[in-house]
């Protein structure tokens, strides 16, 4: 995935400060969120000051807590995007602490309803959701390459190329892939 727009320092920064701004919206203290995202205080008060990157992981929890997928979070920490999205313009997010990348191939917009995104699993990696960040966001996952097991309403999809996985998200959910191979897919949310 070529752009890394996402390992700008200054994306930190913006990223901060939106989620200092969601939680101020709120009214809600660093405890009060804290107690709602299983977060410690003291990791997100690093977070809003910039001092560590967010994980996927506690970007997931915090999104759950605010509502919000984590591409609807990268949309307000980016601005607005154009109607036509050139391959080399698709931002690309990546936790290297677990071996994940995203790129924002249709980014979400303020009117449209869906947003799809290329993602990446490095091989033995497991990513788990609490909960989703809008109870009923509908996923279609289009697998292009390697092997994945996505793990959602308690039930385990073994996933191959060609596959294409449907759901709703009313509670935890799990990717994860095996030794020998990562993972490459496509998910569109709506």
């Amino acid at each position: 995935m070529g752009n890394t727009l996402f390992d700008d320092t200054s994306v930190d920064q913006r990223i901060a400060q939106r989620l200092k701004g969601l939680r101020a919206e709120r009214g809600w203290s660093l405890d009060q969120l804290a107690a709602r995202s299983a977060i410690s205080r003291a990791t997100l008060s690093r977070l809003e000051n910039a001092e560590v990157s967010p994980t996927a992981n506690v970007l997931g929890k915090l999104c759950a807590v605010y509502g919000l997928t984590m591409s609807r979070l990268m949309h307000l920490v980016e601005g607005e995007f154009p109607a036509l999205v050139r391959g080399e313009a698709q931002a690309v997010w990546s936790d290297p602490e677990i071996g994940f990348r995203r790129r924002s191939v249709s980014p979400p917009a303020q009117t449209l309803a869906a947003e799809a995104l290329e993602c990446e699993i490095d091989p033995s990696t497991r990513i788990t959701y609490d909960e989703p960040p809008r109870p009923g966001l509908e996923h279609h996952l289009l697998m292009v390459d390697g092997k994945l097991a996505v793990t959602v309403g308690g039930q385990t999809h073994d996933l191959r190329p060609g596959d294409c996985l449907r759901y709703q998200l009313f509670g935890p959910s799990a990717f994860a892939t095996p030794d020998d191979s990562g993972a490459r897919y496509f998910l569109f949310m709506v």
